[in-house]
């Protein structure tokens, strides 16, 4: 990747990654209490989200280095309508294969807030309340570019890089990088501030996948200390 005197770089995979924070964003996918807060629907639904936390505190971490730094903030926000209107239809892939769909159905008569909008289960975490200036997407399907302005807002803003951290690594996390390949975004994972749902080479074969062909995989302390380079206040009139 070139370099400039606006460019942070920073350890990755494959290779080290130059980029502009004034034209990046950082993509919080579905951090949100359905997916990663004790009681959400996953956890309602056994399966293990005993790793939320620590992606929950990275994604924080991230939050809070990027901002200062001039990186966007943006939320994709996974979830439907209450009455279902854009689920897709009973004969559709969605309706089938969706975990929370499945879940609601199976559960019909004591639990319809799995991802409906207006939900503590649809709400982002309190821990990554957005806050002014960051842009917030709704999403009805696996991928953040699906039926919504995200392209739009990225093009309108000027942004070339993706800085991804959220849920799930493997699900819709490597479904929006996909999209973004296709659009001609530049991808960069934060592997320790993502979580797969799933056993553990689920994630593997995303990163993998990604560093191999739809990006480039980073790790928290790698992006802060890059990151914290370039912000540091200059000495005797000299840049780090």
């Amino acid at each position: 990747m070139m370099n400039s005197a606006q460019h942070v770089q920073v350890e990755a995979r494959p290779e080290s990654f130059s980029f502009d924070p004034a034209r990046s964003a950082l993509i919080v996918v579905d951090m949100q209490n359905g997916f990663v807060s004790k009681n959400g629907y996953l956890d309602r639904a056994g399966f293990d989200i005993s790793e939320s936390r620590n992606t929950l505190e990275n994604c924080r971490r991230l939050v809070a280095a990027t901002r200062p730094a001039g990186i966007r903030t943006v939320y994709l926000q996974m979830g439907w309508h209450e009455d279902l209107h854009d689920a897709g239809s009973s004969d559709g892939g969605m309706y089938h294969k969706s975990v929370a769909l499945r879940f609601m159905r199976k559960q019909r008569q004591n639990d319809r807030s799995a991802l409906i909008r207006g939900t503590w289960d649809y709400a982002i975490v309190d821990e990554l309340a957005p806050q002014p200036g960051d842009y917030v997407v709704p999403k009805t399907r696996l991928s953040g570019f699906f039926e919504t302005n995200l392209d739009s807002i990225l093009r309108g803003t000027d942004i070339r890089t993706l800085i991804f951290v959220g849920v799930a690594t493997n699900i819709c996390v490597e479904a929006t990088i996909r999209d973004a390949l296709y659009r001609d975004f530049l991808c960069l994972v934060v592997e320790d501030a993502t979580n797969a749902t799933g056993p553990a080479y689920v994630k593997d074969a995303t990163l993998f996948n990604v560093e191999t062909i739809l990006g480039w995989v980073t790790n928290t302390d790698a992006l802060c200390r890059a990151l914290a380079a370039k912000t540091a206040p200059a000495r005797n009139g000299v840049s780090p």
